[in-house]
């Protein structure tokens, strides 16, 4: 993103979440806020592309991973968790449609302070008032730490939490990547977090190539190039390095059963992942022999 300048990304984002509301009636994921936030009408976003496959198919993930975040936030709230981190949270919506506020469910708000001073602007012009549950942290994500942004925001990193990361990883560098995700595994009182990632384009055939190319060079000409890619199994032992305990990553293929209700060929594309840590004791640290995944 520019210097002082909100994130395009974050907007386009929250257009295919409100779009999705308009075109499949949010049948995938629900959020009865996404156009109201947005402040214009998705379609005149999207104008001739809203149909286009490839858009469609941006849609239908960014639902998605929204989805697989929130119905692992419902596990974790089941299971006692009572803090929520929303990391490059953009035009993200479930601070005010929270339905464990009444179990004392918080919710922390991490993004660019540009973004987070955008988003305050859109909540305002939207009329949604900032709920009790809910704390903005403003973090650059590449300049600053995370658990100084966290611990001034009154977050508790002796308590459990999640961290929803949601098309973030792909902008940031590898570096800033495994810094964030060490800080998470690291936390004391155990922790979870749900994020996304695309393949990069050496796993695509040949002939589709072309397309990752053009989409790259679109992201670089904006301002937000793409930084980091991973192919599965080389995440997967990043994951098992900074000692996650278990981890569940779900590509294209699971995303369509699962969420869609279609079979599709299994192959490249965008994951959505799941990993956490158990609780550890103060001056313990988990061994290779506590991995699961």
């Amino acid at each position: 993103m520019q210097p002082g300048q909100s994130s395009r990304t974050a907007f386009r984002a929250a257009a295919h979440r409100a779009a999705h509301q308009v075109t499949e009636g949010g049948r995938v994921f629900s959020d009865p806020l996404a156009v109201r936030i947005l402040g214009e009408a998705p379609e005149a976003v999207f104008a001739d592309d809203l149909d286009r496959p490839a858009t469609r198919g941006m849609r239908l993930f960014i639902a998605a991973r929204s989805r697989f975040a929130e119905e692992s936030l419902a596990a974790a709230v089941a299971r006692g968790v009572r803090q929520y981190v929303v990391l490059g949270a953009g035009l993200d919506t479930f601070a005010h449609r929270n339905p464990y506020a009444d179990e004392a469910l918080r919710v922390f708000e991490v993004d660019h302070p540009a973004t987070q001073g955008w988003k305050r602007t859109r909540l305002a012009d939207a009329g949604l008032a900032t709920p009790a549950s809910l704390t903005f942290a403003p973090v650059d994500f590449e300049r600053q730490a995370l658990a100084e942004g966290l611990a001034a925001a009154g977050f508790d990193a002796g308590a459990p939490a999640l961290f929803a990361w949601l098309g973030v990883v792909v902008y940031l560098t590898r570096a800033a990547v495994m810094q964030t995700l060490g800080f998470i595994a690291g936390l004391p009182g155990g922790a979870e977090v749900v994020f996304d990632y695309g393949e990069p384009a050496s796993a695509y055939p040949p002939e589709q190539r072309p397309y990752q190319a053009r989409r790259a060079s679109r992201m670089a000409a904006i301002g937000e190039p793409w930084l980091t890619r991973f192919m599965p199994p080389e995440l997967a032992a990043e994951l098992r390095r900074l000692r996650f305990d278990a981890i569940e990553d779900l590509g294209p293929a699971d995303i369509a059963r699962r969420f869609y209700g279609v079979e599709r060929a299994d192959g490249p594309g965008g994951h959505v992942v799941r990993a956490w840590t158990r609780a550890v004791e103060p001056g313990i640290l988990p061994t290779a022999s506590h991995l699961e995944g």
